[in-house]
């Protein structure tokens, strides 16, 4: 069923909501309009913005671009920031989109959808893993996705569902609203720009047309064996009982994406040997260098090891390059925050510990947890010592920790 009517839900008291579920830290666009300034005259602001959004006057801002690391080395990922105006309506059109695609999409997707997160594609992925005892995994790389949507195909599966003018229209503003670069405004033909929230919603229709619906009812049905999909957000895995359906749907997918305009990455895209160890393997978790049996996902290094009773059973720990990462980018704040007061400096080490112990704190994770523990104290202690005056030896650092302690490595995902 398509729906013809649904602007007439969005009034007043919906962009307030909208308004508020806005990140007030969120950096400002191309107008350097924040929160607290927007704040000051709400009503009349949010006023404004629904009779320009319902009548079609409205005009999608460009969006601020901007390149942040991707990982250790030089590779950067390009983000787009809106304009806060424009993160509010964007906010309250997918209020709008969640219900009724939430009927739609399938078991297989986790991401930027209500009640589901990494941590339950994980848990999802590990289960059947797990059932299968074992499995040939395809891992999926789509080459710079954002960029690629093509919009013909999005608009199409847009308005199967939804065909109310005014929501198709603000749609297709955002689409192509361009991107502010160095001072230079350009218009992609194809795409979206990431850092809105409508970006993510558009390319999770765009990934279930073109993945999870057509394994799920093409794909499944002619299997010889046993397969299943998770999908978070761009990132994939399938799994297949078979290595003769592995093999054969690796050899389906470059055709598929390309219909719509995807690539995939040649050399990441790739056939796992992911099935449960032999017995004769010793009991010890096994290296990493043994790639039939390891594989990264959302983060985690997959791998088997023996359990305490002796089973073979799926571990997970943190990935080297993730760990790398991470460690860099502490490094790099502490170098530049080092001359800040000691109360403050803790607050956001603190805070950014408890972010990285709320992804990979997972069961069976502890020791790399308490390797980034112990490696940012060293690092703060580090750049402490870097800021002038007398430096500090390791018991004296020590006794500033138990007045400015960090957080302990904690495991706050349970298996």
């Amino acid at each position: 069923m398509g729906f013809t009517s649904l602007a007439y839900l969005m009034d007043l008291e919906w962009l307030r909501v909208a308004f508020r579920r806005t990140r007030k830290d969120g950096a400002p666009g191309v107008d350097g309009q924040t929160w607290d300034g927007y704040a000051q005259d709400l009503e009349s602001n949010l006023t404004s913005l629904l009779d320009r959004a319902k009548s079609g006057t409205y005009r999608a801002p460009p969006v601020r671009r901007v390149y942040i690391p991707k990982g250790t080395g030089d590779e950067t990922r390009p983000i787009g920031i809106p304009t806060l105006e424009d993160k509010v309506l964007q906010r309250a059109v997918v209020m709008l989109l969640e219900p009724i695609y939430e009927q739609d999409f399938q078991e297989c997707s986790h991401g930027y959808r209500q009640d589901r997160s990494a941590h339950t594609a994980l848990h999802s992925l590990r289960e059947q893993m797990m059932a299968l005892g074992g499995c040939w995994l395809v891992e999926l790389d789509i080459r710079r996705f954002f960029d690629s949507m093509e919009h013909s195909h999005l608009r199409s599966f847009f308005q199967e569902r939804v065909r109310d003018g005014v929501l198709r229209r603000l749609v297709g503003k955002w689409l192509k609203a361009g991107v502010l670069e160095d001072g230079v405004e350009y218009h992609p033909e194809d795409g979206t720009p990431q850092g809105g929230v409508v970006s993510p919603a558009l390319a999770n229709l765009y990934l279930h047309k073109v993945l999870d619906q057509w394994f799920e009812e093409e794909i499944k049905p002619q299997l010889g064996g046993s397969g299943f999909l998770v999908r978070y957000a761009d990132d994939a895995v399938l799994g297949f009982a078979r290595r003769e359906d592995a093999e054969r749907v690796l050899s389906l997918l470059p055709a598929r994406f390309a219909q719509f305009g995807l690539q995939l990455h040649p050399e990441k895209t790739r056939l796992v040997s992911f099935r449960r160890p032999p017995r004769g393997v010793p009991p010890r978790d096994l290296p990493d260098d043994q790639t039939p049996w390891v594989f990264d996902f959302l983060g985690l290094r997959h791998y088997w090891a023996h359990s305490r009773a002796g089973h073979w059973v799926i571990k997970r720990k943190t990935a080297s390059d993730r760990l790398s990462r991470a460690l860099h980018r502490i490094n790099q704040w502490c170098q530049e925050h080092r001359h800040e007061p000691l109360k403050e400096q803790r607050a956001q080490l603190a805070q950014k510990m408890r972010g990285h112990y709320n992804h990979y704190g997972i069961t069976g994770n502890s020791p790399r947890l308490a390797e980034f523990q112990h490696a940012v104290e060293r690092l703060w202690h580090k750049w402490l010592n870097r800021r002038g005056g007398r430096p500090h030896d390791w018991p004296a650092f020590l006794r500033l920790l138990a007045k400015h302690p960090l957080p302990q490595a904690t495991v706050t995902h349970a298996v």
